[in-house]
């Protein structure tokens, strides 16, 4: 036996203690060893109506061992229970449960409280908290369900489970469920209600919440009004979140965060830099997410002063900001504050951390410094799995397809990212064969591709023609319960506009237009119609996505759209909607729009308006323009523009041969042969072949 011979006498022995010692068993510590000699001494005594402060003091140690997560202390006490009669004292059983489930074992408390014949509502809802924290909320769930006497940390204890669990629904039904059996919530239920109702949305919840609350008079708590704060946030109703966080009686820096939060999520900067120059106490989330606002909005230079005023306020960075910042600097190609962020990191210590090694590779790898992001890899940790994806990536970007490969094949292990960044550089670099077998490669690996991966197989194939692929690849994603996010379905409906489907393209697109959330799967059907000549159909699913206004339209709409008017002639729907793109949507056009323009006005003989608005672009117009109103002008055989296109064409590429025979047979249909047979002997001296058409299927 662990416990040395007793004194005779244990009460006599007991009686002598002074009251401080009793004392200091009942508080004692993680810090402070258990007496266990003693204890038992204590515990011993046969006149317990002496010894009132037995039950606290088995009490306060087994509370200890839970703390100190003391198990094998703790089943020393529970045998000194057992010997000594207390195992029928309620609080005692009680706090044995509770000690082997804070130890883990849950297992021991499950078989001690089914044993145990006085049972309360204390020892259910400790059963039913230890399941929910070990994740057995299916166990939590059953024992709640027979549970004969709910009390209110019983419906909240359900309420956290279902919420952390992502059941947000079933933990608003326990709440209703609760309300109807007359138990009042607490502070507690109620910031778990809201956590879970800020999942669900909408505005008139939160609201109906906020009552509540207040009709509780829980709004007293800051706890509960900043998870209402959030909420309303969440719900993007920044008034009645500015209106509570203006009435919130008490404010920690919690509060003020999350409301500066919300209004950079928003966008409204502006707003946010307001409320953060009243905060009376600046934290690092603060500054955090003033940087992130401005990193949402473009806004590199602003990010970088808040950066720097931080460091000045005597804060350091996280290595969370350093990462966005440094991804920032890579999409802006900022390369000085990219070097001056990069020296930061290392004197910070984060580039040991792997993600943040592998932001700097991709920084430059973006700004085109790819022997930097080698030396980079070079200079750290090789064994980390992130910097090879980044490096792989970083050379497909810079057109290295051959040294990605080589990355590729030499590394231990591969994860989804790396097959994903392979096939996709292939599929961009218009090595769709290569893209194809390498998915193949990847299925036999028995690594399972994820959407982003599927979505190139699908561009690949699309590329390729290859409808019976694109079918079986689709009867995979099927069978394989892939959930289809908006690109892969954009993906999807494109391979069969592009292999000829565009019936079965069309199908896809309604089986999943009310459940997109983007305006990826309209962009290709569009587009995809327009392809096909059926101007009417695409224009008139445009129209039912204007009608749509939380699917904000982009570019590449307006791609499809352009197209299908150019197709059918309708050069004054097409202007307008080119208008509309530029003064509604505030889209600025591209290369592509204005192709489609001058394609549009040229068809349609008007070629001195399409002149005019190739002058006035705010963009130098390429090859495929100039030669687009060339081409327009053998159809309406204006040689004078002809010449002109010809001219600024061969200025581009001198060695075009294309529009030298273009324009030689504009003056051959003019009868114009001198100018024919010059042009025809320059081809000639100057050995310029045009290049043979062929096509991508037969």
């Amino acid at each position: 036996m662990f416990l040395p011979p007793q004194p005779k006498s244990l009460f006599r022995f007991f009686i002598s203690f002074p009251p401080t010692y009793i004392k200091c068993l009942c508080t004692s510590t993680a810090k402070t060893p258990l007496p266990l000699n003693r204890l038992h001494a204590l515990c011993s005594t046969e006149d317990r109506d002496k010894v009132p402060s037995c039950e606290l003091v088995l009490v306060s140690a087994l509370k200890s061992c839970a703390s100190r997560l003391a198990i094998a202390q703790g089943r020393q006490i529970h045998c000194l229970v057992l010997k000594t009669g207390f195992n029928s004292n309620t609080f005692v059983q009680n706090s044995l449960i509770n000690m082997y489930v804070k130890c883990g074992h849950i297992g021991d408390a499950k078989s001690l409280f089914d044993s145990c014949v006085n049972l309360d509502s204390v020892s259910w809802n400790i059963m039913i908290i230890g399941y929910v924290k070990l994740g057995r909320f299916d166990d939590a769930r059953h024992l709640f369900e027979v549970m004969p006497l709910k009390d209110c940390v019983s419906y909240t204890t359900m309420i956290m489970g279902f919420a952390q669990n992502g059941c947000w629904k079933e933990a608003v039904g326990v709440f209703k469920d609760m309300r109807g059996a007359g138990v009042m919530p607490n502070e507690v239920t109620l910031v778990n209600l809201i956590s879970a109702s800020s999942h669900l949305g909408g505005i008139w919840g939160c609201r109906m919440l906020h009552a509540l609350v207040v009709k509780l008079h829980l709004d007293r708590f800051v706890l509960v009004s900043t998870n209402l704060l959030h909420n309303y946030c969440v719900c993007s109703s920044l008034r009645d979140a500015r209106y509570l966080f203006d009435e919130l009686a008490e404010r920690n820096v919690v509060s003020w965060n999350v409301m500066l939060n919300g209004y950079s999520k928003a966008g409204l900067i502006e707003l946010a830099r307001d409320l953060f120059e009243r905060l009376p106490a600046k934290d690092v989330v603060s500054w955090g997410t003033m940087i992130n606002g401005y990193l949402q909005l473009n806004r590199l230079s602003g990010a970088l002063a808040m950066y720097r005023a931080m460091l000045c306020d005597g804060l350091g960075p996280t290595d969370v900001m350093v990462v966005d910042l440094m991804s920032a600097c890579a999409r802006e190609k900022a390369t000085a504050e990219g070097f001056q962020l990069h020296g930061a990191i290392v004197k910070a210590g984060f580039d040991c951390y792997e993600f943040v090694q592998a932001t700097i590779i991709h920084f430059y790898a973006y700004c085109g410094t790819i022997d930097l992001a080698c030396l980079q890899f070079e200079l750290g940790i090789k064994d980390h799995l992130a910097s090879r994806n980044a490096l792989i990536a970083g050379f497909i970007r810079n057109g290295m397809i051959e040294q990605a490969r080589q990355v590729f094949n030499e590394m231990p292990e591969r994860d989804v990212y790396s097959w994903s960044s392979m096939i996709s550089g292939y599929t961009q670099n218009e090595q769709p064969h290569l893209a194809l077998e390498l998915f193949h490669g990847m299925i036999a690996s028995g690594m399972k591709p994820n959407q982003t991966t599927l979505a190139s197989v699908f561009s690949a194939i699309a590329c390729l023609g290859a409808l019976n692929e694109g079918r079986w690849l689709h009867e995979y994603v099927f069978n394989n319960c892939i959930s289809l996010s908006d690109n892969l379905s954009a993906a999807i409906i494109d391979m069969y506009a592009k292999c000829g489907s565009i019936n079965i393209a069309l199908e896809m697109f309604y089986e999943i237009r009310d459940k997109a959330s983007t305006v990826s799967p309209w962009n290709a059907v569009i587009c995809g119609l327009a392809m096909h000549g059926r101007t009417n159909l695409s224009l008139e699913i445009y129209s039912d996505l204007e009608r749509r206004p939380h699917i904000k339209q982009n570019s590449v709409t307006f791609i499809g759209v352009l197209t299908a008017c150019c197709h059918a002639g309708l050069v004054d729907l097409g202007k307008r909607y080119f208008k509309s793109m530029i003064s509604v949507y505030n889209i600025d056009p591209g290369i592509k729009h204005y192709g489609c323009m001058v394609d549009l006005l040229g068809r349609a003989g008007k070629l001195e308006e399409a002149e005019e608005m190739i002058r006035s672009m705010p963009i130098k117009a390429d090859v495929v323009i100039w030669g687009t109103l060339l081409a327009a002008c053998r159809t309406h055989g204006n040689v004078n523009i002809a010449e002109k296109a010809a001219e600024n064409l061969a200025r581009l590429e001198p060695s075009h041969g294309g529009g030298r025979v273009l324009l030689s047979n504009i003056y051959a249909d003019a009868g114009r042969w001198e100018d024919v047979l010059s042009i025809r002997s320059a081809m000639q001296g100057e050995r310029i072949n045009k290049s043979y058409g062929y096509s991508g299927i037969v």
